[in-house]
């Protein structure tokens, strides 16, 4: 089995929530190898508040800046090897890998998150949320995966959307896996509730079959 990818369409649309509960649906263990910024904590961190420390891998980079990671690298005199990242793989499976921001974001002058993707030849998770021009955002994210190839399982919408919803699976031409909807704090009840929901349809998309 591959390793699976969160991505989204842009900082701040849920990923580590989404990370939290696809972990928790699948049994599984999480990761996020680079991480920039954490005054207020890791991602890491949030996700094993809620689903248990014993799931979590450290992060490969944590870079005190909280900013494109290229730049928080930069600032501290080192850069994100994509080599590096793919021989720290834990082999354990299912795990689940958190990126950074969305596709187009850079890890070091040369290469983005969708190459990193690649490297690791995982199935991706698109994670969607509600905001003015999210439909926009959805469907360019959409078409770099389509032009790059890479293996996208569908899309996990996340907080109160409108009436798009099955338009940008439409659209897009990727499958509907789940929708979370919002809360102000997530608890730990929250996220496995949410993974229970959002369970089969998750395994059937990643073809695992259930114990």
């Amino acid at each position: 089995m591959q390793p699976i990818f969160i991505t989204g369409i842009g900082t701040g649309v849920g990923k580590t929530l989404v990370s939290a509960i696809v972990t928790r649906a699948l049994g599984g263990h999480y990761w996020k190898p680079v991480q920039a910024g954490f005054e207020e904590g890791t991602d890491a961190e949030w996700v094993s508040e809620r689903i248990g420390g014993q799931r979590i891998f450290p992060d490969l980079y944590r870079l005190k800046l909280a900013a494109s990671p290229h730049i928080a690298a930069r600032e501290e005199g080192v850069e994100i090897s994509l080599d590096r990242i793919a021989a720290a793989l834990p082999e354990i499976r299912p795990l689940v890998v958190e990126g950074a921001g969305g596709l187009l974001v850079p890890l070091n002058d040369r290469q983005f998150v969708l190459d990193l993707i690649q490297r690791l030849d995982a199935s991706v998770i698109l994670v969607s949320r509600n905001y003015l021009g999210s439909i926009n955002h959805s469907l360019l994210t959409a078409e770099v995966c389509r032009m790059r190839g890479l293996r996208v399982a569908g899309w996990i919408f996340n907080d109160q959307y409108l009436h798009y919803e099955q338009e940008i699976v439409r659209w897009s031409g990727i499958p509907h896996l789940g929708s979370i909807p919002f809360g102000k704090v997530p608890s730990v009840e929250f996220v496995a509730g949410q993974a229970e929901k959002i369970g089969p349809a998750l395994r059937e998309a990643l073809g695992i079959r259930p114990d």
